[in-house]
C-alpha cells in the first residue's frame, strides 16, 4: 500500500504492508488527512519517532478484528489518537489519555494515517453523519483539542476571557469558544488570520494594541503561540489568582520567567487532546465551520508540495486526500 513514511527523511513508499488487525481493532481505509505542525515537528526530531506520519484523519472502516461488532464495516469514522492499555490504573479511572503504555497514532510507537489503511482499536473510533463533508471532518481532532479546555476550566458567564496566538491551534480554539457561546477576545498578530474568528462571532485584537490597562485584567487566558514571548504576554494579561491555560508545548532554549506566576499566584492549567463526541455533535449542527482554515487540498503523490505549502509563513491547514 501507498504510506508516507519518514526515516530521517519524508518519502512515499507504494510497497509498506498492510497493517494486520488485532482483536478489538478496526482497519480503516484513508480517505483524507490534516497536515500538523506536530507532523513537521518529526519531520525535526520530535520524540525521536520513525514511520508513518499522520494523525487528524477522516476513513471508512474496511474490516474488523475479533471481538468487534460487524456493524462498523463500511462506517465513515474519525478517531482518537491515544490507543490506552485498558489495564492500568490510569484507563481504570477513564484517563486513557495518560495511560503511561499508550501508543500514539502517527507520533509514538504506532503507525499514522497517511497511508491507504491503518488501524486503531474499535474504543477510540466515532461514526461521522453524512452532514459533516471529508473536510469539515479532518477537523475533529485539533477542534476537540480546543474543546478539552471547557472540559478542565469553569469558565463564569461573567468571566473576562482571552485567547493569545492567531495560527492553527487559536483559531481552533476560538471557533469552540464561539459555538459555545462564550465571552472572550481573541489577540494575535496577523489581521487576516483574526479575520477568521471576527466573522464567526469573536472579538478580536491585534497584539500591537494591547494597553497597560490589559495587563492583570483577564480572569482566563488560554496560551496558543508556542513561543517564549507568546507565554510571557498570556501570563502577563491573567488577573491574580487567575487562571493560564497552556495550550501548546513550549521547547524554550532559553529560561523563561516565572515571576509572574508566583507573585501573582496565577493557576496553570496544562491542556492536550480533547474528546471526539462533543466537537462531532456541533459540526453535525453546523455550530463550527473550519472551512475558512484550509489553504491547500493535494493528493498524497503530492505529498512533497503539500508538505512545502504548510510550511510557508501564514499558512494554516494542508490537507491530503487519498
Amino acid at each position: 500500500m501507498k504510506a508516507l513514511v519518514y526515516d530521517k527523511e519524508l518519502k512515499l513508499v507504494t510497497d509498506y504492508q498492510k497493517p494486520i488487525l488485532k482483536p478489538n481493532e478496526v482497519l480503516i481505509k484513508t480517505k483524507m488527512v490534516g497536515i500538523c505542525n506536530t507532523d513537521y515537528e518529526i519531520t525535526q526530531g520530535y520524540m525521536g519517532y520513525c514511520g508513518i506520519l499522520g494523525h487528524e484523519f477522516v476513513g471508512v472502516v474496511e474490516s474488523v478484528g475479533e471481538n468487534v461488532d460487524k456493524k462498523w464495516i463500511n462506517k465513515r469514522v474519525v478517531g482518537e489518537i491515544n490507543c490506552a492499555c485498558q489495564d492500568c490504573s490510569y484507563c481504570h479511572q477513564n484517563l486513557q489519555r495518560h495511560c503511561p503504555n499508550r501508543s500514539t497514532l502517527g507520533i509514538w510507537q504506532k503507525d499514522g494515517c497517511f497511508c491507504e489503511y491503518f488501524t486503531l482499536p474499535v474504543e477510540n473510533v466515532f461514526e461521522i453523519s453524512n452532514n459533516i463533508d471529508d473536510e469539515t471532518a479532518t477537523f475533529t481532532e485539533p477542534l476537540a483539542a480546543g474543546y478539552e479546555i471547557l472540559e478542565q476550566v469553569h469558565i463564569k458567564p461573567n468571566s473576562k476571557v482571552a485567547i493569545v496566538g492567531d495560527g492553527k491551534l487559536g483559531l481552533c480554539i476560538s471557533l469552540v469558544f464561539s459555538a459555545m457561546n462564550i465571552d472572550f477576545v481573541h489577540i494575535g498578530k496577523h489581521e487576516e488570520k483574526l479575520k477568521i474568528s471576527k466573522e464567526q462571532g469573536a472579538k478580536t485584537m491585534l497584539l500591537s494594541e494591547l494597553k497597560d490597562e490589559d495587563k492583570m485584567s483577564f480572569d482566563v487566558v488560554v496560551e496558543a503561540t508556542g513561543s517564549t514571548g507568546g507565554f510571557e504576554v498570556s501570563a502577563s494579561l491573567v488577573k491574580p489568582r487567575g487562571t493560564l491555560v497552556l495550550k501548546s508545548t513550549i521547547a524554550a532554549k532559553e529560561g523563561l520567567n516565572l515571576a509572574t506566576i508566583v507573585v501573582n499566584e496565577i493557576t496553570i492549567v496544562g491542556s492536550r487532546c480533547g474528546q471526539f463526541k462533543p466537537i462531532i455533535k456541533l459540526l453535525e449542527n453546523k455550530k463550527i465551520n473550519p472551512k475558512p482554515l484550509i489553504d491547500g487540498i493535494y493528493s498524497v503523490e503530492d505529498f512533497k508540495l503539500a508538505f512545502e505549502k504548510n510550511s510557508q509563513k501564514g499558512v494554516l491547514k494542508v490537507l491530503v486526500k487519498f
